[in-house]
């Protein structure tokens, strides 16, 4: 048996979530805040933000970006996109009225070719969004100096890939706005739960005017417009005012708690997948019918990815109803091509050459689950179950 996830609590989560509740205050408030100061610290980012889910710290740092004079994107700008990503990576992008640029990804890492992201910008382009995809770091150097160099503003999504590094420095710090998921199945598990991450104090202001209805209440005076109104506003009406068009996407005190604790441990957990992983590209290179995601950097590894040769004498079908029968539960890698999704026919969006790569780890690709504990037995059981296969 290896299913997908498992439970990393030890009596440390359930005890905070008991003092939580048994203070009474249960919606966002200091332990968010807390939480906050510590997940940016641990990053060396001077601002953190929480909300109540991965896809909403992708919403809500879109919609900051919008509203931001610093930054100046517009709908209707060009947003660079990989063909591989997750669905509510680029919901905000058209929910914002941006033109997403499709590009194909490099067949090793899951992750941008970097000659042919660079290739596929025009004159157009005002952002780029970098997926990490499955706990793998893009190159996120090279990227952050091509946007530098054409003035363009870096997005890093890193809801897969918590404590992944490229070049020492962690992913999800090298854009001007990084976003992270605590959903139930990932690195840090808080059940819900997404954190944006900026150096900007302003963008982080609106960010949190857009998390709670687009109100001022409880911000760091940073937004010029928020300064100038609290000094003529009296205190009854403080806290009332609405600046931005915003969401109620607060996060609970409850999963807050529970993501110091995981703090803490994060780091061994990290560990354990990667040990996890050596033994399973052992595996891997074992099978030349099956290929897995090359490491950029230092991936957390958040699953083990596999893509059935084209001319291997077995077919994915095959092979996933083989694993599932046996207990070894699997998934397509993240949306698959997502140019393939129905989704797509209300998106305006274009697409920069062909997508091979795409399209083979569409037809072709499938995953299964890494732990924060050592799954060398279970792991054994899947290379037998592939090795009978043949």
């Amino acid at each position: 048996m290896l299913p997908l996830i498992s439970n990393s609590w030890t009596e440390e989560e359930t005890d905070a979530i008991h003092k939580v509740v048994e203070s009474g205050f249960l919606t966002m408030g200091e332990n968010v805040y807390n939480f906050e100061k510590k997940f940016s610290k641990y990053h060396s980012i001077s601002n953190a933000v929480m909300v109540n889910s991965g896809s909403s710290a992708n919403l809500a740092a879109v919609a900051g970006l919008i509203y931001s004079e610093e930054y100046d994107l517009k709908p209707g700008d060009e947003v660079i996109v990989p063909c591989i990503g997750w669905a509510t990576s680029y919901y905000p992008m058209h929910q914002y009225g941006l033109i997403m640029r499709f590009v194909d990804v490099d067949l090793n890492t899951l992750n941008y070719d970097l000659n042919t992201l660079e290739e596929s910008i025009t004159s157009k382009t005002r952002m780029i969004l970098a997926i990490n995809v499955l706990g793998n770091p893009n190159r996120l150097l090279e990227i952050r100096k091509l946007c530098d160099q054409k003035n363009l503003i870096l997005f890093e999504d890193n809801c897969e890939s918590f404590g992944a590094k490229y070049k020492g420095k962690l992913a999800g710090t090298w854009g001007h706005v990084g976003t992270f998921s605590s959903y139930f199945s990932h690195h840090l598990n808080t059940i819900e739960g997404g954190l944006i991450l900026t150096e900007s104090k302003t963008l982080s202001s609106i960010i949190r005017s857009i998390r709670s209805h687009g109100w001022d209440r409880g911000l760091d005076l940073t937004v010029k417009e928020i300064t100038q109104n609290k000094k003529k506003k009296s205190t009854f009406t403080n806290g009332f005012d609405f600046y931005y068009p915003g969401y109620n996407i607060r996060p609970m005190e409850l999963s807050a708690v529970i993501g110091m604790v995981q703090l803490k441990k994060v780091n061994k957990l990290i560990k354990v997948r990667r040990n996890n992983a050596k033994i399973f590209e052992k595996i891997i290179h074992s099978m030349p019918y099956l290929k897995s995601q090359k490491e950029t950097g230092e991936s957390s590894w958040f699953s083990f990815s596999i893509i059935v040769h084209e001319d291997a004498n077995i077919t994915r079908h095959f092979l996933v109803k083989s694993l599932e029968e046996k207990g070894i539960i699997t998934r397509p890698i993240v949306s698959g091509n997502f140019l393939k999704q129905p989704v797509m026919k209300y998106m305006n969006h274009n697409v920069y050459g062909e997508t091979p790569n795409a399209d083979l780890i569409h037809s072709n690709g499938f995953y299964i689950g890494n732990h924060g504990h050592d799954i060398s037995q279970e792991l054994g059981c899947f290379e037998a179950l592939c090795k009978g296969c043949i």
